[in-house]
């Protein structure tokens, strides 16, 4: 198989190196990569939104597959521009994309199937929005509809945090289009859990628990990010409780997408609250989540090609997927100032070191080559991961990996995990 990777940070990183130990592999792809796949394909210098750029690289390369890591491809129609060139394509619909893309179009399938989500309301006229903000009750969620790189949902305490984040979205256009419509929504309390499965239209595949550590500082405080670390699995969504899960929240919108002609085929992620009243869907994703994907693939104890390929054949009931019984962790090591203004460019080191660590494996994001220098290029730099026999001994491998590695205005979080320990 000659396989497109789109995308270009970690997350692709793991893709690539997973894809790359399929036998069934014979060239990977990258658009646009970064320093770490480069070591594993030939990275392609076009952005993940030229869709155009993107389909005739794969006609004109003979691909097999493309396999589509971000979130903007999907929901822009990528899937659909390569069916027209009778390339496969391991994702979703544009339509089915919209359980990400749009935030009010996933409220409204959360409460067409019954799956339980927040109390919410859509808006589309900023007085409108203003006038429910005042007489609501506090703390609420402000959301940006559409996709807004992770930074357009704001938890507002009073009244006028969330008049600010409603003028902010709708007057201002501080995220263009993205904030033209909103959701206002009751603010969940409690500790969060992602939970995926792959799709192919019919059958539901779980993959184990995961946790991600949004916030930029630790004890989850500070801004968000895009993820400053997870880990695999989660002992607040334990394994016999996969299958409940996924008739709660997976299977039901699945089976919608079945009845309106839209079979969803590729990932389906379901990032959850658990609450005092129970679990409740904060949000899907509709693809591999970022840092989750690292630990996630570090234990599939499999051909990841196969599975994807049973996806698009429709044939995943077929395919026997297995999980090593460790447990992974991802920490993150990012440009201090992220997700603001970071610096860029300078030199790493220690990554061969860190990667002879047992059990560890450095995937990278915001990476570029400089000859033989791998150097910095983004806010989130690196993914440190690493697999042990329990979630003690994997921090500690990871740690010790992530002391190996220097480069100037590194930041990272030093309690990835400690919440699962809490747990054990």
């Amino acid at each position: 198989m000659r396989i497109l990777i789109v995308g270009s940070g970690g997350r692709e990183h793991a893709l690539a190196w997973k894809l790359s130990q399929s036998p069934k592999v014979t060239q990977l792809y990258i658009a646009p990569g970064n320093g770490g796949t480069a070591a594993l394909g030939q990275n392609v210098p076009i952005s993940d939104d030229d869709l155009p750029g993107l389909t005739s690289f794969a006609k004109d390369n003979a691909i097999d597959l493309v396999v589509i890591g971000p979130e903007l491809p999907l929901v822009l129609g990528l899937k659909e521009a390569l069916a027209q060139s009778g390339i496969p394509c391991f994702g979703p619909s544009a339509f089915a994309a919209q359980l990400e893309g749009s935030k009010a179009f996933a409220k409204s399938v959360m409460r067409d199937t019954g799956v339980p989500t927040a109390n919410f309301r859509v808006f589309d006229d900023v007085e409108a929005a203003r006038v429910h903000v005042a007489e609501r009750d506090m703390p609420c969620v402000v959301k940006a509809d559409g996709l807004a790189a992770g930074k357009g949902v704001v938890v507002c305490s009073t009244r006028d945090e969330a008049l600010e984040a409603v003028n902010d979205m709708m007057a201002k256009q501080i995220f263009g289009k993205a904030g033209e419509r909103i959701v206002i929504e009751d603010a969940l309390k409690g500790e969060e859990a992602s939970f995926l499965a792959f799709c192919d239209g019919t059958t539901v595949v779980c993959m184990p628990s995961s946790q991600d550590h949004k916030a930029i500082g630790e004890g989850d405080t500070g801004p968000n990010t895009g993820g400053m670390g997870a880990y695999s699995p989660a002992p607040i969504l334990p394994h016999e409780d996969y299958e409940m899960m996924a008739d709660l929240v997976i299977r039901p919108i699945v089976r919608h997408m079945g009845t309106v002609d839209q079979p969803f085929v590729g990932i389906l992620y379901a990032g959850i609250m658990y609450t005092e009243d129970g679990p409740k869907v904060l949000e899907y994703n509709v693809r591999f989540g970022d840092p989750e994907c690292q630990p996630l693939l570090s234990r599939l104890d499999g051909d990841l090609a196969e599975i994807m390929q049973a996806c698009i054949d429709g044939t995943l009931a077929d395919v026997d997927i297995r999980w090593k019984p460790e447990t992974a962790i991802c920490v993150v090591l990012a440009a201090e100032g992220y997700p603001a203004s970071y610096p860029k460019g300078m030199a790493i080191t220690g990554l061969d070191e860190a990667d002879a660590i047992s059990g560890v494996k450095v995937f990278q994001a915001g990476t570029t080559l400089d000859g033989d220098t791998v150097r910095t290029a983004g806010g989130r730099v690196l993914g440190v991961t690493a697999l042990g026999s329990d979630l003690a001994d994997a921090k500690e491998r990871a740690y010790k990996a992530v002391d190996a590695i220097h480069f100037d205005n590194c930041y990272f979080r030093r309690d990835i995990g400690d919440k699962g320990l809490r747990r054990d």
